[in-house]
Order: structure tokens, then C-alpha cells, then sequence
């Protein structure tokens, strides 16, 4: 990877090995969400994909996370303004933002258990989709995000 590729280069520049790697785990993409259908509003769950392993934060089988999730949303550079609902500390928002990366960033710290302290990541709250009954999701809503249309 290039030196710095985050600073130096658009999204849209980076390569595929830059790109992934700009992902800073946290895990919250991969809480499961549900779109009011008249607001547009987005309901965000404390519940995980089934696929994310909630203590590395990272998905448990992501080569074949579409054929196993169909749902998985996948962010690409030219889909970033489709993802409005990414909290605001996501790298991806930040560098599209034209904000630098936080000091806990794994590019920047070395590794994820700063982020993971700092409780940017969703390893002290979240629980796996296999843990909640369908008939109980509701109850899991831990933020509503009006998205614009």
C-alpha cells in the first residue's frame, strides 16, 4: 500500500487492498437496521449480522459474506453519498468528508485495540442476530437517523 494513501489520493484513487483497509472495524455497518418506509427514518439495533464476530469486529467470513447475507450492503467510492446513515467517526465518511483520520484509527494507532477502548467500536454493546428472536427486534433499537431524501 501506499505511504499514507488515506492523505495523498480521493477515494476514488485508492485500490482495492488501500480501500479495505481504510475500514476501521468498528462493526457498526454491520448492525442490522430497518427504514420506516413513509419517514425514511433509519432504526439502528444493537444487533449484529450474524457473520460479525463482535469481539474482533470484523466479519467471520467476508468472501462470502453476499451468498451468506444477501442483504450485506457493500460500500464501494462511487456509492459513498448512498451512506449517510455511517456514524460519523467511519473512516470512510471522514476521508470523503475531507476530515483526517482519528488518532484511534488502526492505520494510525497500529492496530484496533485503541479504537476498540475508546469504545468506538460495537464490541461493548452489541449482540449477535442469532441471540435475538425475530419478534424481538424491536425491543433493540438504539438510535433513530433521519435520512434525507
Amino acid at each position: 500500500m501506499r505511504e499514507r494513501f488515506w492523505e495523498r489520493f480521493d477515494l476514488e484513487e485508492l485500490t482495492n487492498e488501500e480501500w479495505e483497509a481504510l475500514c476501521d472495524g468498528c462493526g457498526q455497518c454491520c448492525l442490522l437496521k430497518f427504514q420506516d418506509e413513509e419517514s425514511g427514518d433509519l432504526a439502528v439495533l444493537n444487533v449484529a449480522c450474524e457473520l460479525l464476530d463482535i469481539h474482533s469486529c470484523r466479519c467471520s467470513d467476508y468472501e462470502n459474506r453476499f451468498a451468506k447475507v444477501p442483504d450485506c450492503t457493500q460500500l464501494t467510492p462511487d456509492r459513498i453519498d448512498d451512506f449517510r446513515w455511517l456514524p460519523k467517526s467511519c473512516a470512510y465518511r471522514r476521508v470523503a468528508e475531507g476530515r483526517k483520520l482519528a488518532a484511534w484509527h488502526p492505520l494510525i494507532a497500529g492496530g484496533p485495540e485503541r479504537m476498540h477502548r475508546k469504545g468506538i467500536s460495537v464490541r461493548s454493546f452489541a449482540v449477535s442476530q442469532g441471540e435475538v428472536p425475530e419478534e424481538e427486534l424491536e425491543e433493540h433499537i438504539i438510535a433513530i437517523l433521519p435520512i434525507d431524501a
